[in-house]
């Protein structure tokens, strides 16, 4: 079995999300999906969610092809997810190179190219124009 370990916020889901997490899928055979808390989100980018961790965890675990999905709290705890879920190889999206490469010597460290024309920050963006 090849685990497969990847993180997100996952608000306002669009085809990027399943994009990037079916690709993830096809590089193993367990796909392990960290949604990051409403906290956590807040600690990173100052912007409450649309939706609940709660909502974005269940959103997320119905994606088929996902096999097991967490909260995840702190990005210092990034290298003890990995070894708790037994993770070979983390993914995450190419506008992350370079930044996860420090857990290379837990396991593999893949970055997946980001669908193109599509952003959770432009879709809120265009959500917020149509509606004023």
């Amino acid at each position: 079995m090849k685990r497969i370990i990847t993180f997100g916020t996952f608000d306002v889901l669009h085809i990027g999300h399943v994009r990037i997490l079916q690709r993830a899928k096809q590089l193993g055979t367990h796909l392990t999906v960290g949604v990051s808390t409403d906290a956590l989100n807040w600690s990173k980018k100052q912007k409450k969610t649309v939706y609940s961790q709660y909502d974005r965890l269940e959103i997320v675990k119905a994606i088929s092809g996902v096999d097991q999905v967490f909260f995840e709290n702190s990005l210092e705890e990034k290298g003890r997810y990995i070894v708790d879920y037994k993770a070979d190889i983390l993914v995450m999206g190419d506008d992350w190179a370079g930044r996860f490469d420090e857990f290379k010597s837990l396991c593999e460290v893949v970055y997946l190219p980001r669908t193109e024309g599509i952003s959770t920050t432009q879709l809120l963006e265009e959500i917020r124009a149509i509606a004023s």
